[in-house]
């Protein structure tokens, strides 16, 4: 379980994350929805502790991730948003390589590969090198290595992002599959349709703030629109600041 609290990150005059709190609870997949620029990715960042925040608290599985970063990183699996592949490496090696940084070894880490190279449907491609891959095949890439250690809690930053109709079915079969095994996900978007098919809590963030959370019907239910995109619109304020959507 991730628990989030008031947590606030500025760059200069810019108050990029500035209060956000919200709780994503085990066996549940909980999507972070907001506009571009709304503190999305600063906040995931700083919960798999590529920063640290300026205020706040978070919490993974009861671990301090300020006070105590690699606890909490051993509980964690990440897809960031730049998945930052080592070109000359193979799919094989990837997911090897950080199976081996969570300390796992020998027929284990080759028994969990071998998996993940099945579920995600790369055996064709786990022995090329990533240089010549396809944004699909850095993404299946990037999400094997992540989720070798099967980790509690997963955390997916925009994780369809520029995938072709069968990569995305398989990524959002593979969400499923973690929630359904209990798992904690936290993921990133700005697609609606994903959004409402995969979540069974929305946090909306808006100008560096949590400004709603509840389940798709909820937000309905609360703005008094039946459509979640103009649910999403009247939350984020977009609406009244004049902005498309």
């Amino acid at each position: 379980m991730i628990r989030v609290t008031s947590l606030r990150k500025h760059f200069g005059d810019v108050r990029a994350v500035d209060g956000v709190t919200f709780a994503a609870p085990d066996g549940q997949v909980t999507g972070l929805l907001g506009p571009n620029g709304a503190g999305k990715t600063t906040t995931l960042r700083m919960l798999y502790t590529l920063m640290r925040p300026d205020a706040g608290q978070i919490l993974v599985d009861g671990i301090d991730a300020v006070d105590d970063p690699q606890g909490a990183r051993f509980a964690l699996g990440v897809l960031p948003d730049q998945s930052g592949l080592y070109p000359r490496l193979t799919a094989r090696e990837h997911i090897e390589y950080f199976g081996e940084l969570q300390g796992i070894t020998g027929s284990e880490l080759r028994q969990r590969t071998e998996h993940l190279l099945q579920m995600l449907d790369m055996t064709a491609i786990a022995d090329r090198r990533v240089a010549g891959f396809s944004h699909g095949e850095r993404t299946k890439t990037a999400l094997a290595r992540a989720i070798v250690h099967n980790p509690k809690n997963v955390l997916l930053d925009e994780p369809t992002n520029g995938l072709d109709v069968m990569s995305t079915r398989a990524v959002r079969e593979i969400i499923r599959r973690l929630k359904g095994e209990g798992h904690t996900v936290l993921f990133s978007s700005h697609v609606m349709q994903e959004v409402s098919a995969l979540c069974d809590t929305i946090v909306v963030i808006a100008r560096g703030r949590s400004v709603a959370a509840g389940t798709p019907d909820d937000l309905r239910t609360q703005t008094g629109h039946q459509n979640l995109e103009d649910a999403f619109v009247a939350l984020s304020g977009l609406e009244a600041e004049g902005q498309p959507s």
